[in-house]
């Protein structure tokens, strides 16, 4: 039996779980992947999502797993985008149900060659985890933007 990770409450095996679940999440963002993405979450999940630069907290509510696979389809008209993930705190809930904390740096590339821009965002995901048979899946995202940078960006290696 694996014992609870100190502090959290989880188990090591969980916490690793989790881990690799918001990992993989940024990894299937980047790639464009939207089957792979929905299969992350709940069939009832929900985001809460900014609308950035005039809204930086969230304010639209996106219900269920196919409503948020088409909201990342969006994406496909950015250049490229990179997720790095830059810190996870999660604890336990009950039975079946986990939270996270999960910092993170977006970067949003657009923009002819010529003036290619990144709009780089600062952000915290506060999640909630559901264990659905052996798999750990978003039932919440909630997206809160700190700040946003731009900058210019050299070049771009096409997808």
């Amino acid at each position: 039996m694996t014992e609870p990770f100190p502090g959290g409450g989880l188990a090591l095996a969980d916490r690793i779980a989790l881990t690799d679940l918001v990992h993989r999440y940024a990894a299937l963002v980047d790639d464009r992947d939207l089957a792979g993405l929905g299969a992350l979450f709940t069939a009832d999940a929900v985001l809460r999502q900014p609308r950035p630069p005039e809204e930086m907290a969230p304010v639209d509510e996106i219900g269920g797993r196919d409503a948020i696979v088409r909201n990342f389809a969006r994406l496909e008209g950015l250049r490229t985008t990179q997720h790095a993930v830059v810190g996870t705190v999660f604890t336990a809930g009950p039975p079946g149900q986990a939270w996270g904390r999960v910092a993170c740096i977006a970067h949003h590339v657009s923009g002819p060659d010529a003036r290619l821009v990144d709009h780089a965002w600062h952000l915290t995901y506060e999640d909630a985890y559901r264990r659905t048979g052996d798999a750990w899946l978003i039932a919440e995202r909630t997206l809160w933007l700190s700040w946003i940078e731009k900058r210019t960006v050299g070049a771009v290696r096409p997808r």
